[in-house]
């Protein structure tokens, strides 16, 4: 599976952002899709997954409320839509797959075996 993330940029504190990951090569079906992020010095951490059939989520602490993964299948592409943004949402952003994980692993990088390029988010005014 080839990942391709997209839709990164810089927005002001408040503003919202949309993360686009489209899967090439193989469908998101059956595979538990993850967004993480790495900021500068920061270890890359996790963000949210979707269960790509049955749609379950989770999402971290710090984006839940502000932040929703979803989903098109039609597309094979996975959203991640940031809203009220925060300096502290600077990061590289990754989105992630994998066939074989584990629900109860979903917020360990090293269990997923598919990476996309990454796309930068700046949140600064």
């Amino acid at each position: 599976v080839q990942l391709q993330a997209s839709g990164g940029g810089l927005v002001q504190p408040g503003g919202s952002l949309r993360l686009s990951c489209t899967a090439s090569g193989r469908a998101f079906s059956g595979h538990v899709v993850g967004w993480f992020r790495q900021a500068p010095g920061k270890e890359r951490e996790f963000v949210t997954a979707m269960r790509w059939n049955s749609r379950t989520t989770a999402y971290a602490s710090a984006v839940r409320g502000r932040f929703t993964i979803s989903r098109d299948n039609a597309q094979n592409t996975v959203y991640l839509q940031m809203n009220n943004m925060t300096p502290e949402d600077t990061a590289l952003y990754y989105c992630a797959a994998d066939r074989q994980i584990i629900w109860s692993s979903i917020t360990s990088a090293g269990a997923y075996d598919y990476w996309g390029q990454g796309t930068q988010v700046t949140v600064s005014s």
